[in-house]
């Protein structure tokens, strides 16, 4: 690379940090650290949430699985903006009626009670974690393809920054460097398309030479299979603790609602962009691993100056990502698991010196996890089938509706954590449907039949307090 890109991305990297160390300042407390003091307005959670969730599986997994099964797996993945518009509408400016509320045991444990409370906690942790390194393997896999530097070292070097800035700052550090990370997603990636479609022969000697089942809606899928695709990535990634935590730290429900689906109308756009740079990267380097058809269309076709840029936006689109998770574990462990059931008096100064130290470990977690998965949409699969087929039912159910019915939430998270287990790993996933679908049957049909016959509902009361 050439000097001047060097410079580029060493100017990000020390923006990311000077953001990290001077915010430290205004994290005084644990909800300033969980949810920014409650006071990120819709145009900044739009950011901020658009930055968290077009992450590492948006950008290099979008186009990696592009490169190799085309637009249709875009049109498959292209059901979670979808959900996130209708979420945006429906269920999160609904969110701001549990006062005080931090994460989605919070939520649970008002409705279910405090045993739901700490599943959800403990789900939550694993989820994040999982959904963390899918973000720590493209920051690797990034580096890696750009610099050569072995993917392990990319991955520790990469994960320690994201440690550093979101250990001092928290949610405060985590939102404003979203904001800068979202500036140079929007711009940088669709100008690298450009240029990689300009270098392909411009639009229609691009479509000449990429293959025809790439063009197609179901491409190589079938029917079955697509389907199970669009169900994963409408329900796997619903109302998960980043985001509902992102809807809770909006200061009321219009700026929660504003926020979360304008980020999904972007979603739209931008799955678009890193779908097609991944064709782009099948016609210009048919023999590259798929993982690495964005990096390497950057590295390869972009002028010198631009590809320091967008190298950095590359970085600044995992980053994002993992930062989210990251806080969200910690401040999962905090409040559904460590104050609710070990020290419930623990002193807010103290606390927060907690949090920052697990901060840290869930980063070392997040490292081991990336490092044993085979490829980064691999990873997000593997977490997908832990969230929906246990949380999103009763979640969805007790925000709409006000249901109360501690037994079935119980006994549907349960269950649908033993269908997918066995329909997955046991069975292996027969005819095609994926563990995940089958899970999510037996969380509803589960949770429905016991609230009909051994649970009553009732109403939530006003701002979600307690029953």
């Amino acid at each position: 690379m050439n000097v001047l890109d060097g410079i580029g991305i060493f100017a990000y990297f020390v923006a990311v940090l000077v953001i990290g160390v001077t915010t430290m300042r205004r994290i005084s407390n644990p909800a300033d650290f969980a949810v920014a003091g409650n006071r990120i307005v819709w145009p900044v959670l739009f950011a901020t949430l658009a930055a968290s969730f077009l992450g590492g599986g948006a950008s290099l997994g979008r186009a990696g699985e592009s490169f190799s099964s085309g637009y249709a797996f875009m049109f498959a993945a292209i059901a979670f903006p979808i959900q996130t518009i209708l979420v945006g509408y429906f269920v999160a400016p609904k969110l701001k009626r549990y006062q005080g509320a931090e994460t989605v045991g919070d939520i649970m444990g008002r409705h279910y009670g405090k045993p739901v409370r700490l599943l959800t906690g403990v789900i939550s942790m694993v989820y994040c974690i999982g959904l963390l390194g899918t973000q720590v393997l493209a920051l690797g896999t990034v580096v890696n393809t750009i610099f050569g530097i072995p993917t392990t070292v990319g991955v520790i070097v990469g994960m320690t920054l994201v440690l550093v800035y979101s250990t001092a700052g928290g949610m405060w550090a985590t939102v404003q460097t979203d904001v800068l990370q979202f500036a140079m997603l929007g711009v940088l990636l669709p100008v690298a398309l450009m240029v990689g479609i300009g270098s392909a022969g411009g639009v229609s000697g691009l479509l000449e030479r990429i293959p025809e089942t790439h063009l197609s809606f179901f491409g190589d899928y079938g029917l079955i299979a697509f389907i199970g695709l669009f169900l994963a990535f409408g329900f796997g990634e619903m109302l998960i603790p980043p985001y509902a935590q992102r809807a809770l730290s909006a200061p009321d429900p219009t700026n929660a609602r504003k926020g979360y689906a304008s980020a999904g109308v972007f979603g739209l756009f931008f799955y678009f962009v890193s779908a097609s740079l991944g064709l782009v990267a099948l016609v210009l380097f048919p023999n590259i691993d798929p993982d690495q058809a964005l990096p390497t269309v950057v590295r390869e076709i972009l002028p010198v100056g631009l590809t320091g840029l967008v190298v950095a936006g590359l970085l600044a689109v995992v980053m994002s990502s993992a930062d989210s998770y990251l806080n969200s574990t910690t401040v999962v462990f905090a409040k559904d698991i460590f104050t609710t059931f070990i020290n419930p008096k623990v002193e807010g100064r103290r606390l927060l010196r907690y949090e920052r130290v697990t901060n840290v470990f869930v980063g070392v977690a997040a490292i081991v996890f990336a490092l044993s998965v085979p490829s980064i949409v691999d990873a997000l699969l593997y977490s997908y089938t832990l969230w929906a087929p246990t949380v999103v039912v009763p979640l969805v159910l007790a925000v709409l509706f006000g249901v109360r019915a501690p037994k079935a939430a119980m006994a549907a998270m349960l269950a649908g954590m033993l269908c997918t287990s066995v329909w997955t790993w046991l069975l292996e996933e027969p005819f095609g449907i994926t563990g995940l679908i089958v899970g999510l049957l037996g969380n509803a049909v589960t949770f429905t039949v016991i609230a009909v016959t051994a649970d009553r509902r009732r109403p939530v009361l006003a701002h979600g307090g307690e029953a």
